[in-house]
């Protein structure tokens, strides 16, 4: 019933994650509502995605130049690594203004069902960085998932020798969160990771 490049947009957009074909229907008839040059101009910002941007030689984040912002700036600490999956997670973190070190992107996470092994990821950009700079912690952020901690353990298991401190980011409660709404898995995590109180 609806013409060919209004149902074109709409299948494109629904493959897009977090957006089923209701929301994507909805993106589409807002966007023809809209006037020519705005959704030109949304087009053109899409189609030049990736046009100049590059991984960061350090650390495999997205950047547009040879190293991110984050490795350009001299005043993180040079030697605490925090290791995510995926670029976003590093933009996650750099949200909470509580971390000042560095970071390293994975891109991805091991899983062998999907056929993703150490191999796929940048674990041999990250043992190459021990070569070249000073790194006295690795801090372990991979997502609570089964596929994000069989990531950590890999990567802990290959750090052990070489005499860094490794540490993982808490796991528990959320702030504001009622016992009766947790998880078993979150709620045990929460206990195995308490701490004294002050």
């Amino acid at each position: 019933m609806l013409p060919k490049p209004i149902q074109s947009a709409i299948q494109e957009l629904s493959k897009l994650p977090g957006i089923g074909p209701k929301s994507a229907e909805r993106l589409v008839f807002y966007l023809f509502q809209k006037e020519d040059s705005q959704v030109k101009q949304l087009g053109e910002a899409i189609c030049n995605l990736k046009e100049g941007i590059v991984y960061c030689e350090r650390c495999c984040n997205l950047s547009e130049s040879k190293l991110c912002l984050i490795c350009d700036n001299t005043r993180r600490e040079q030697s605490t690594i925090c290791i995510v999956e995926n670029p976003m997670d590093v933009f996650v973190l750099e949200a909470t203004g509580a971390y000042t070190g560095l970071y390293h992107v994975l891109h991805g996470a091991i899983s062998p069902l999907d056929g993703v092994g150490p191999e796929h990821l940048t674990i041999h950009q990250l043992n190459r960085r021990f070569s070249n700079e000073t790194i006295e912690e690795i801090v372990l952020a991979t997502n609570p998932t089964v596929t994000g901690e069989a990531t950590a353990v890999y990567i802990s298991r290959q750090l052990r020798q070489r005499g860094l401190r490794i540490t993982h980011l808490a796991q528990g409660l959320p702030m504001g969160g009622q016992l009766e709404f947790a998880d078993q898995d979150t709620l045990k995590r929460a206990l195995m990771g308490r701490r004294e109180v002050a």
